[in-house]
């Protein structure tokens, strides 16, 4: 399965975390909402200008800034 940034994905994709690549406090700010390595998600939907991305995970619905959205692997699902 192909991966690629959390940013790239489109509307109702689903994938599994793979990495999170950033250290420090955004990297501990985005572990802690959830977004670890084999993680499921499901992309929601994007805002008009596509920032931030709405995300489905452990059952609740979590919106990332794209900058966020940046250091986050997925393997993506084909459809």
């Amino acid at each position: 399965m192909p991966r690629v940034m959390l940013r790239e994905m489109k509307k109702n994709q689903r994938g599994t975390i793979t990495a999170v690549k950033q250290g420090g406090e955004m990297g501990r700010r985005i572990r802690d909402m959830g977004l670890v390595p084999g993680s499921e998600i499901k992309i929601q939907g994007r805002a008009p200008l596509y920032d931030p991305v709405a995300l489905r995970v452990m059952g609740s619905v979590l919106t990332l800034r794209n900058n966020e959205a940046d250091f986050i692997e997925v393997e993506v699902e084909e459809q």
